[in-house]
Order: structure tokens, then sequence, then C-alpha cells
């Protein structure tokens, strides 16, 4: 692989595509807001690159595939849907301030997706060049899954424009990551009355969080985090039933696999309390192997790029679980990601649409 000559691109242009991606909202399972953003999206892309972007039809949305032609050899991957409830917009609209572009969906992950197409769109020759921008990427991708992977597979190469780590990074790996959810059944009695007839399920779910919590291992990146518990429902009630939502990081297949297990394998304290597990580590884990090409590639691009293993994970934990090269965190320097002070330094757009150029044709070019 080859470095390249950077490429023209007009950072007023990405602003104001930016603007138009991020004055259409798109929380995550609104269909029809999901709609408007997927056929913004396909517009902008058409608009600048040419072609036809395709909606491709599915459960949690459209999802976005755009072809340059010829044969497949790179895939860049993102995403439209956004953690934001409707009305966001509103409360916090988009503005270009001090050299930051706040609103909603800027850094996770509106501006990766516009510098990409901006960057792509200064090349004279893009053949061999997917894109695909899925409609469900923040709730666990169910619905995209196979078509990542399909397409993946087909191009050979992944460059996924989620944004950058902590000081424009790239993110070299990921942990894997997954939700359970743990329901006990217990028996409802008067708390007065008699306490003992009942089968407290809040005590059997607290039983069970200090038992989840002793699953982590952080000697090895395994985290296993209680969140979110729920039970009862009134004050003098022995509650009948209570959840617990636990969020699971892993580093490697070996504690996916350990992972799921122990949470298989919960047994109740108390006699007559029954326990379900639904849940599992829905993204396996993308090893820094999977990246290690490529980052090679882009540091001679841009030297003094660094490159990050991170906790989060990303479509491209999918890619490189199949062997696919995958690097990730190529989109928006900022931060801020799923809170309102998120924010894109309006700075390194012209660099980061360069580097997704460069790498382009890099990869071509073997």
């Amino acid at each position: 692989m080859t470095t390249c000559k950077a490429v023209d691109v007009s950072v007023d242009a990405m602003t104001e595509d930016l603007r138009t991606l991020v004055e259409v909202e798109s929380p995550s399972r609104d269909l029809s807001a999901l709609r408007n953003s997927a056929e913004t999206v396909a517009a902008v892309i058409e608009g600048r690159l040419g072609g036809r972007a395709d909606l491709v039809e599915s459960e949690g949305g459209p999802h976005v595939h755009w072809s340059g032609g010829g044969t497949p050899r790179v895939l860049i991957l993102g995403h439209h849907d956004t953690v934001f409830p409707l009305g966001t917009l509103t409360r916090r609209p988009f503005r270009v301030e001090d050299g930051r572009a706040t609103g909603p969906g800027v850094f996770d992950m509106l501006g990766g997706l516009v510098q990409a197409v901006h960057g792509l769109a200064a090349l004279d020759d893009r053949s061999g060049v997917e894109i695909l921008v899925t409609a469900d990427e923040e709730v666990g991708s169910q619905s995209s899954r196979a078509l990542i992977e399909e397409r993946a597979l087909a191009c050979g190469a992944v460059l996924v424009v989620e944004g950058a780590a902590d000081g424009g990074a790239v993110k070299t790996g990921r942990k894997g990551c997954g939700t359970f959810e743990v329901t006990v059944a217990g028996r409802a009695s008067h708390a007065g009355l008699e306490p003992a007839a009942g089968v407290n399920a809040l005590v059997e779910a607290a039983y069970q969080v200090l038992d989840i919590a002793a699953l982590a291992r952080p000697d090895v990146g395994t985290t296993v985090t209680p969140t979110v518990a729920s039970a009862g429902t009134l004050d003098n009630v022995v509650p009948a039933e209570a959840t617990v939502v636990v969020d699971v990081r892993v580093e490697s297949a070996d504690e996916k696999e350990r992972i799921e297990s122990a949470f298989a394998a919960l047994a109740p304290h108390l006699d007559e309390a029954v326990i379900t597990v639904r849940g599992r580590v829905g993204r396996p884990p993308m090893p820094e192997s999977a990246a290690a090409e490529l980052f090679a590639v882009a540091r001679r691009l841009l030297p003094g790029l660094e490159g990050m293993a991170v906790g989060g994970g990303s479509d491209g934990n999918f890619t490189a679980a199949l062997g696919v090269p995958t690097l990730d965190g190529l989109g928006a320097v900022g931060g801020g990601a799923h809170a309102d002070h998120e924010y894109l330094l309006v700075a390194s757009m012209a660099e980061r649409a360069n580097l997704v150029a460069g790498l382009v044709d890099a990869i071509r070019s073997v």
C-alpha cells in the first residue's frame, strides 16, 4: 500500500451538509423519522458522489447503500440513527461557534459520514468503494448485521467512520459488548400480616446483583455492571417480580463464552424464586490485530496519528470478527457522544476527509 496526495475538500460545504443531516432527527426505532433521515442521507450521497444510493428496507428502519461500481474493494461503514429523542433539535439546534459544531448527532456520527462522502467526492476514481449507512446501530444492529457482514466480506476491507477516540486517535480495538436482563419471579403477600407467605423478588434480586457483579474480571478487561433495577408495586406488598439489567464488556471470545455461561447458570437463593435470563454479548470483540495493517497505512498518511483500544462497541466489531481488516474511529474529532455537550471540531474535518480518501486509494492500490 502507498500514500497519496491530499484531496481538495471544502469545510464550508461539509458544514452545510452536516447541518442538513443534523436537522433531520433520527432516533433509533422511530421508523418514520428514520425514513426521513435515510432519504436525506441518500440525497447527500447522490448529490456529492453521483450514482444511486439505495434504501434497503428492514424492521429497524431503512439502511442506505451506495456503490461506486467495479469490483468491491473497501466498505465505508456508518449509521444514521442517533440516541436523541424527537424534539432534541428544538432544545439544542445545530450551531457552529468558536470552531465547534454542536447539535444532536454531530459527533456520533453524522460528522464522520459527511467527511467520508466529501473525501470520496474529491477522488477522480470512486470505483471499488461502497458506503453502507445503517439505521439501527445504536440499538444493537439486529436488522443490519447480516447486510454489514455480507458487504464486508465482499469488499475485503472496512473503514468505520464512527467518532474518533480522545485526541483524534483512531480506534484499533473494541470490547465485545452486550446487555442481559435478569427477571426474578417471586410471590406477593401482605408485608405486614404475612410477609413469610411471600417470596420476596427484591431480596432475591439483591442476591443476584452481588453474584452478577462478582463475574467481572477487570484484570482481563471484563466489566459486568448492573445498571437498571425495578421491583415492587406498593409499600405494603412483598414484591412478586424484580428485574435487573446488566451491561457487559469483554475483550476476548473466551470471556464472552464464560460470561454467557455464567448468566445461564444463575441460580436462586430463596426457595421458590424463579430466575429468567435474556440477552447475550451481541457484539463480538474487535481484536487489535484486525486493525493492524490498516492502522499502519493510516500512520503513513497522517504521521503522528495515534491508535487506541476502547470499551464501546460498533458495527466494526462484526466485520473484524469475520477476519476482515477493519479500522474504526475514522470519523469526527470531538467528544460528548450521547450527551448534551456533544461537539465536533470543525478544524479537523478536512484532515479526516483526506485520511479516508487516502486510505481508500491505498487499499485499492494493492
